[in-house]
């Protein structure tokens, strides 16, 4: 199942809305403050989730009064953040794919947690992509095809996110790489471009952030 959720950081309003009209999701689901971007939307969610401190009263109030409205509450004092929770919640109704927005903006700390919390897909075999209007941002840790028809934007930047990634390969790109291990404390894999009708991105070992970018 194709799974949004929307989460509490920077969501611009219009972005959102052909994101949810558009992006074909099977299940809509707030994560705490993320309910607020989908009530000035007037849009209902299937499922919200959290320990509800950051949400207006009155826009809980009024989910919770939805019938069809599923409220998975969490306490305030926990060991994960909403979105987390959320992620972990719709693996365990059998969400294949999960595409997050609201997951970067103004808190950097937030933002580094949700990329990290990109991980749980390659432990749960579960394809998951934080979206905003400038990028999308995913983890491999196996070879993937790039269709330049269908990138976010013109760069492609890649970052490890293990100590090392082993056995990197890059073929469609501008700048090719071949067998290559890639540490941490550098940048060459940043604005990278593709420049066939497809690129592929290989590694033998490690995990890999790929980040598509638009200014």
């Amino acid at each position: 199942m194709k799974y949004l959720i929307v989460s509490g950081g920077e969501i611009p309003d219009e972005f959102a809305k052909q994101v949810v009209l558009k992006g074909g999701y099977e299940v809509v689901m707030a994560a705490d403050h993320g309910m607020e971007f989908l009530y000035r939307a007037k849009i209902l969610p299937d499922i919200i989730v959290g320990d509800f401190d950051s949400v207006d009263e009155e826009i809980l109030d009024y989910y919770r009064g939805q019938q069809q409205i599923d409220v998975c509450a969490r306490p305030t004092e926990k060991d994960d953040t909403d979105t987390e929770c959320a992620i972990r919640e719709a693996i365990a109704r059998g969400a294949k794919e999960i595409t997050i927005i609201g997951g970067t903006g103004t808190r950097i700390d937030h933002m580094l947690g949700n990329i990290a919390l990109l991980g749980i897909g390659l432990e749960e075999d579960v394809k998951i992509a934080l979206l905003d209007l400038h990028n999308r941002i995913r983890m491999i840790d196996r070879p993937i095809t790039l269709r330049k028809s269908e990138q976010y934007g013109k760069y492609i930047s890649l970052i490890p996110f293990s100590d090392q990634v082993t056995g990197v390969t890059l073929t469609g790109m501008k700048y090719p790489l071949e067998n290559y291990t890639m540490s941490g404390f550098g940048s060459l894999g940043v604005s990278n471009e593709i420049v066939e009708p497809e690129a592929q991105i290989s590694l033998t070992g490690g995990r890999l952030l790929i980040m598509e970018t638009r200014d």
